[in-house]
């Protein structure tokens, strides 16, 4: 019985201070909510994505920047993909898909200092080669590898 009573103020109190900083204004969805580049997400293809995103969709490919990546996804809904990068002054890494309907699938803004190094899981249609591509020092470089899916996650 106690633990429950126990649960049952701490999800009270955490639930009263979060209604009090909304109310005072100190939490608002602008600034809880990441920032997200509508018409890059949004984009038909890997360079107006890679364009509305970065900047640029001139990109070169280098041994400086690793993707790891699965040869085979046995489902795509779920693909888990690793980024690095040993290039110095990182800014920023996207993670596309080239035959998604939408193709980034991932951006990540790195702050200074900060070491090029991101993991997440993403979705896939079909086989396809997932980009990655770096921003560091206003250029764009890129890996990119083929990751064949026998159970699509894009709705397939």
């Amino acid at each position: 019985m106690n633990q429950n009573r126990r649960f049952l103020l701490k999800g009270t109190l955490a639930a009263s201070a979060a209604g009090v900083a909304i109310s005072a204004g100190l939490l608002t969805p602008k600034t809880v909510m990441a920032a997200w580049s509508k018409a890059a997400f949004e984009a038909a293809d890997v360079n107006s994505a890679l364009t509305a995103a970065m900047g640029s969709a001139d990109h070169s490919e280098s041994g400086d920047v690793k993707l790891k990546a699965p040869d085979i996804a046995e489902n795509g809904a779920v693909v888990p993909i690793t980024v690095s990068s040993s290039i110095a002054g990182v800014e920023s890494i996207g993670i596309l898909v080239s035959s998604n309907a939408q193709p980034l699938t991932a951006t990540f803004n790195l702050g200074p200092n900060t070491e090029a190094d991101v993991s997440t899981r993403i979705k896939m249609g079909k086989t396809a080669d997932v980009i990655a591509v770096v921003k560091a020092n206003g250029k764009l470089y890129s890996a990119k590898k083929q990751v064949k899916v026998t159970i699509g996650g894009c709705g397939g």
